[in-house]
């Protein structure tokens, strides 16, 4: 009995973070015991936490499992593409060109900004008057 090889990658968007598990197989795509098409409502986000594999042409060569949590579907899709860059750079480091140059590597660094005290958000400021 051989043991199927799995390498790990974490992925992390806005407050989202996806644990990514990926082996060589046929191309099974599972988030949080669901599959990617059931769990990722809209088509636009199932493209996006693809989007790695597609780059690294690997989309039918290999299994994912994927674990994710926090956020909204938006920063799970991103966390979930994250992870999957960094385990397939694991698992072949000659993808790392192909993915960088996609843009998959890099973590998107846009989190939300904090209220600030005596404001009513952000940036928004109240009303001034002058008299």
């Amino acid at each position: 009995m051989s043991e199927k090889v799995i390498h790990l990658g974490t992925g992390r968007r806005k407050t989202s973070t996806a644990r990514v598990r990926l082996s060589e197989g046929t191309g099974k795509l599972i988030v949080n015991d669901r599959e990617f098409e059931k769990y990722f409502s809209h088509e636009t986000f199932t493209k996006a936490a693809c989007a790695p594999l597609l780059a690294a042409e690997m989309r039918d060569k290999v299994d994912v499992t994927a674990l994710v949590d926090g956020g909204g579907v938006a920063g799970q899709a991103g966390a979930v593409a994250h992870g999957i860059a960094r385990a397939l750079q694991k698992l072949n480091p000659e993808l790392r060109s192909a993915l960088k140059k996609a843009g998959h590597i890099r973590r998107d660094p846009r989190e939300k900004e904090r209220k600030k005290a005596g404001q009513p958000g952000a940036r928004k400021r109240y009303q001034f008057s002058k008299r």
